[in-house]
């Protein structure tokens, strides 16, 4: 039987590392193709919403699904590709032409359940980004879609892939990283009143939060130096409203 883990006999070896790295055949060995998928998120209105393209070609053609590729592995041992970050970052710049570094995007989780594509073994390594709503009007389907669509997150199509366990997995990522982390910040304009952080938190939480109790939140961030008083005021219905910014410190 064929050595499928690409390790026997290389202790017993006397060649040189060089030597066995001349020899040493690639193709004898089963290689998975590697990909990289893209949660995005947005707030608009109060409500979470999730970027969408529909698929033009098969598998699973004219489905949704999240943004994503194939990672780049290269022709050979002086030239395997690029990593999964990079992948992630022109992916997102591919499929929503955002420019690179324009937005959050953290590592979620891998996927590599055996039939998750029909085509192949494909092992994903899924993202999650956070875009601000001022970017949004910014956002266009890459090449590989027909279309791209955003989707308030209780309210979705049926996925392809695995693309349903991948959202309830980014969901319960930011639903718990919210109360620690200054993910909100990625998710509300440059300057922010309180009342617009407080609507950012309720539509990840997915709760309603009482306004006095968050004013002692935002009081404390004020406090520890998170975020500051901003120039100018926000005009609405009622007397103009102060804003702020986070101080990324």
């Amino acid at each position: 039987m064929a050595d499928q883990t690409g390790k026997l006999g290389h202790e017993a070896s006397d060649m040189t590392e060089e030597e066995f790295l001349r020899t040493y055949k690639a193709k004898d060995y089963p290689k998975p193709s590697v990909a990289v998928d893209l949660v995005i998120f947005t707030v608009v209105d109060t409500v979470l919403k999730v970027l969408l393209i529909k698929r033009k070609g098969h598998p699973f053609k004219g489905r949704w699904a999240f943004p994503g590729g194939f990672v780049f592995v290269g022709d050979g041992f002086h030239n395997q590709g690029e990593g999964v970050e990079m992948a992630a970052h022109r992916e997102l710049a591919e499929e929503t032409g955002l420019p690179l570094g324009c937005c959050f995007l953290e590592q979620l989780y891998t996927f590599g359940e055996p039939d998750r594509d029909p085509r192949m073994r494909v092992i994903t390594v899924s993202y999650y980004a956070l875009i601000s709503p001022d970017k949004m009007p910014l956002v266009k389907a890459g090449d590989d879609a027909s279309e791209a669509r955003w989707f308030f997150v209780e309210d979705l199509p049926d996925l392809a892939f695995d693309h349903d366990t991948m959202l309830q997995v980014a969901l319960a990522r930011i639903r718990g990283k919210i109360d620690y982390a200054p993910i909100a910040f990625e998710l509300v304009p440059p300057t922010f009143t309180v009342a617009e952080l407080r609507s950012v938190y309720e539509a990840i939480k997915g709760q309603t939060y009482d306004a006095a109790n968050f004013q002692r939140r935002f009081r404390r961030m004020l406090t520890d130096g998170t975020i500051e008083q901003a120039e100018g005021k926000r005009r609405g219905t009622g007397r103009p409203a102060k804003v702020y910014r986070f101080t990324r410190r």
